[in-house]
């Protein structure tokens, strides 16, 4: 087998050696077997890379039996992995492991290893490490199969009870949960050519391997090998479990062939509607939303927010900007009063954000928005386009900080936007005007004169008129609230808007950059 053959130093020892020198080959064989399974970390996963960037990619087939394709999503739910079996139980480790079962859409397997110590094994499936509900399934028919993915536990929340913290499953997705958090947007390792006509390619993470930690270890390192047509990939994460989770990534990339579009660092997220963008149909909720904006702090110091929208058709918008201090796909609405769905507890949905490591030169953040009926599609990506693409067969290299988090996210020093309102109020004479409220709220503000006026600096697009723009101090919050009115010249058109505070000659918040999407 290749993995055994990659993993361990063969050796073997004449019967005609001399008596000496057979003790000193024995010893020797050990150092060797030691130093290289002691030393298997991320470079071995970036050779393997390498190696399968220069071989022609084959397609994987689909290995499921009947009884496990036909499961709908709820069916598949049902399998579950018995907590027993995780293979560090009994090893009084700060963390646990837990298996997802192919199925459903999951039909591939990825291969699984641990490293412990001197020595890589494998982690083997088997079927009766699951249970599995309902479903009229015999295990025994289920050995040809794999493990879909897998997830790491933690006492996050709890000394007495070990959260899951971090998950992956399907293609390069992972999730990640900070201190009083509920699953909500997803990473990915990788994202290529998205929102372009020739199709969007989603590369695979095709096999694990995960360090065991030690007792009272604070963090635990997983690598995986990514797979696809055009690009394989070496990853590391280290992930630190706390108040705001952390896992540290870093890559090293390897083209097979050109690709049009690169994106460093995606997320990937859930906007159906909120307060700029109210329900079409008679919902008791509020909003309903993994994330309500994306946040880009630039190389040149501004912070800009933009809140989502769910268009009505695919909008795909970008920032340029060299060497980003990082960016996010935020819930910044924290308030359960906004969203009254006890199930989904949209207010407990983590913000996720990138922060870079190193300079990562020119390029652009871009947010693709896609419109969707309901709340079970993702249809918000976010991601790092580089100006300059890797070259095929070249390494490229890129790592960053991602980060999990609800209190305390990341935000301008200065003054955020807290909410964004569309609609006109009370009118007497109603017209065909279009109305925005845009509150913000931040430190900043309690160093002003109770006196001083801001002004709101506001600008459009060529696609509508500024009708008017100001700026009121909100003593409800004891923040500010900018007021804008506009006309849109074609309704079939998107409408780009920007705005920020400044009082005299001094930027007193972050900028508000918005999108009127066509109708």
């Amino acid at each position: 087998m290749l993995l055994k053959a990659f993993y361990s130093v063969r050796y073997f020892i004449s019967t005609s050696a001399r008596p000496l020198l057979a003790p000193f080959l024995v010893a020797m064989a050990c150092l060797l077997t030691s130093v290289q399974a002691s030393a298997f970390g991320f470079n071995d996963v970036a050779q393997r890379a390498k190696e399968l960037s220069g071989k022609a990619f084959v397609k994987p087939a689909s290995n499921l039996p009947k009884e496990i394709d036909d499961l709908t999503f709820e069916q598949y739910k049902d399998i579950r992995f018995k907590p027993e079996k995780s293979p560090w139980r009994n090893a009084k480790l700060p963390y646990d492991l837990a298996f997802f079962h192919e199925g459903h859409l999951f039909d591939q397997p990825v291969k699984m290893h641990e490293i412990v110590g001197d020595s890589v094994r494998d982690l083997r499936f088997d079927p009766n490490d699951f249970n599995y509900g309902a479903n009229k399934i015999d295990p025994r028919k289920m050995r040809t199969l794999g493990f879909a993915g897998f997830r790491v536990h933690y006492p996050l929340n709890s000394s007495s009870y070990k959260d899951e913290v971090l998950s992956f499953l399907g293609a390069s997705y992972f999730r990640g949960l900070g201190k009083d958090q509920q699953y909500g947007l997803s990473a990915r390792g990788l994202a290529v050519d998205t929102a372009l006509n020739s199709g969007e390619e989603f590369p695979q993470f095709v096999e694990f391997w995960i360090d065991r930690p030690k007792a009272g270890d604070k963090q635990i390192t997983i690598y995986a090998l990514l797979n696809s047509r055009r690009v394989t990939g070496a990853y590391s994460f280290i992930m630190k479990p706390g108040v705001d989770t952390a896992v540290e990534v870093k890559a090293q990339l390897y083209l097979r062939e050109n690709v049009t579009k690169l994106g460093i660092a995606p997320l990937t997220s859930m906007f159906f509607y909120g307060k700029n963008q109210r329900s079409q149909t008679e919902d008791y909720r509020p909003e309903v939303h993994d994330s309500d904006g994306l946040l880009v702090a630039s190389g040149t110091g501004e912070w800009i927010w933009r809140p989502l929208v769910n268009p009505k058709r695919l909008l795909v918008t970008s920032y340029t900007t060299s060497n980003p201090v990082g960016f996010g796909l935020m819930q910044r609405e924290r308030n359960f009063a906004s969203y009254q769905d006890l199930d989904a507890r949209y207010e407990k949905r983590p913000s996720a954000w990138v922060q870079p490591k190193g300079r990562w030169g020119a390029g652009r953040v871009e947010l693709v928005q896609i419109p969707t009926p309901d709340e079970t599609n993702d249809n918000i990506v976010a991601y790092w386009v580089p100006d300059t693409p890797p070259k095929v067969g070249q390494p490229f290299n890129i790592a960053y900080t991602l980060l999990w988090q609800k209190d305390g996210e990341k935000s301008s020093p200065l003054s955020s936007v807290t909410q964004t309102r569309r609609g006109s109020g009370f009118q007497l004479k109603p017209d065909d005007s279009i109305n925005l409220l845009v509150d913000f709220e931040g430190p900043v503000f309690k160093k002003l004169a109770s006196t001083m006026k801001l002004d709101a600096i506001v600008s459009v697009d060529d696609n509508a008129k500024l009708l008017s723009s100001d700026a009121v101090r909100n003593e409800a919050t004891g923040g500010w609230r900018m007021h804008i009115k506009l006309r849109r010249n074609e309704d079939n058109k998107p409408v780009e808007l920007r705005g920020f505070l400044r009082g005299g000659n001094t930027t007193l918040s972050e900028t508000w950059s918005y999108i009127l999407p066509p109708n």
